[in-house]
């Protein structure tokens, strides 16, 4: 690849952009808009596109066939153009649109749909913050259509869109490779500790405390008796890192791993491996990990009363993880749901003998090492495509060959 920096810009509506290039109305290299609808009920092998899908926070839930809906192709660019989140901007996966959702077709003549795609993401507070409506707010169409934005000749947008996509790519890359480590992961907690693969040859007891049986010697110990829990809390917070500061942690730190705010507090009160519950909010009683620094008011974490968290880290991790459906279905609250405290208090793992308890830690530890080597890696990733997204789009550096 070769890049230069630019010196030779004019003054536009939109600030300064190379002399060479042109500034358009999204509605001038649009050739259509296609809104998402209700799917009918064509039951097939093609994901329904929710937010929460595309943004990699949940799974798919439902299928339709092609019939049943709008389809969107892999790398379509769609906007979330109803509700609260409208303004959001994703490549797509192949699947039927959402009905709050607009799948948006460019002309190839003069536009390279990534690129576009790339420059939308730069300006997407400032769609967001053009809502119209009250109630059910959605994109302002007018001010969307006639939203500005810089054009490099169409050979410049594709070399563009390629740098900028290979920093996506390294990213999907890492993410799949972590879902696999996961998968595998709780795979072998689930042979050791739910089916009990490795231990059918010796004796069994039953336990009146899980109701079922469990091999002998084996522990039920509930949650409050080898953890603490503790609450985040509101903390003085800045957009920007200065020397010492911590990461604040919040929900969506978690589901995106971008650091949004930074805080004082020096000594993080987390690490990657410890593991944290949200507290408050829809997704109480979800169980994250794999984020250092301080927790905010909605999160908790579990902290040990022993000794030994480093053979439980794992342990502790994986069984809340197996039954998070459970824990989260135990909710208090009504307006604002929050998680049942007293219920994962004494909610019952399973210890096993400190031999046992060894073995497994050392064979699933490489495994989330590797998870967390990853998602350093992404931070650092992602950090340099943000950083030279408005630099490459605006023009300050040039793409000049790939």
């Amino acid at each position: 690849m070769k890049f230069r920096w630019e010196t030779e810009f004019k003054e536009t509506e939109i600030g300064e952009i190379p002399k060479d290039w042109e500034i358009r109305k999204l509605g001038e290299i649009l050739v259509k808009i296609i809104k998402g609808k209700n799917p009918k009920k064509y039951l097939g092998d093609l994901p329904y596109l929710t937010a929460k899908y595309l943004r990699g926070e949940a799974e798919a839930e439902e299928f339709y066939d092609e019939t049943a809906g709008a389809l969107a192709d892999e790398n379509e660019i769609i906007i979330i153009w109803d509700g609260s989140n409208s303004g959001e901007v994703f490549k797509s996966k192949k699947g039927i649109l959402a009905s709050t959702m607009c799948k948006l077709l460019f002309n190839e003549k003069v536009a390279n749909k990534t690129y576009a795609f790339f420059v939308l993401k730069t300006n997407e507070e400032d769609i967001k913050c053009a809502k119209s409506g009250t109630d059910d707010r959605h994109v302002d169409k007018e001010y969307f259509l006639n939203f500005l934005i810089p054009l490099p000749p169409l050979p410049e947008q594709s070399r563009i869109a390629t740098v900028l996509s290979y920093f996506d790519d390294l990213i999907e890359v890492k993410k799949r490779q972590n879902e696999i480590l996961e998968k595998t992961a709780m795979a072998i907690f689930k042979s050791w500790f739910i089916d009990f693969e490795l231990f059918r040859d010796g004796e069994f007891v039953y336990s009146e405390e899980l109701g079922r049986e469990i091999p002998k010697g084996w522990e039920v110990s509930p949650i409050e008796k080898e953890f603490y829990l503790i609450k985040g809390r509101k903390y003085e917070v800045s957009d920007d890192y200065f020397e010492g500061f911590s990461p604040y942690l919040l929900i969506e730190t978690f589901k995106t791993g971008k650091i949004e705010f930074w805080t004082s507090e020096k000594e993080p009160q987390v690490d990657e491996n410890d593991v944290v519950l949200v507290a408050d909010g829809e997704s109480s009683g979800k169980v994250l990990r794999y984020q250092k620094g301080i927790l905010g008011s909605t999160l908790l974490t579990l902290k040990p009363k022993s000794g030994n968290f480093i053979e439980l880290k794992h342990l502790i991790y994986l069984t809340l993880k197996f039954y998070e459906n459970e824990i989260m279905s135990h909710r208090t609250g009504s307006a604002i749901p929050h998680l049942d405290k007293d219920f994962l208090k004494s909610f019952l793992m399973l210890l096993p003998p400190p031999t046992i308890l060894q073995r497994f830690h050392s064979l699933v530890e490489p495994l989330f090492q590797k998870i967390i080597l990853n998602q350093k890696q992404i931070m650092t990733i992602r950090r340099i495509r943000d950083t030279l997204l408005p630099l490459l789009v605006f023009g300050k550096l040039r793409v000049e060959e790939l």
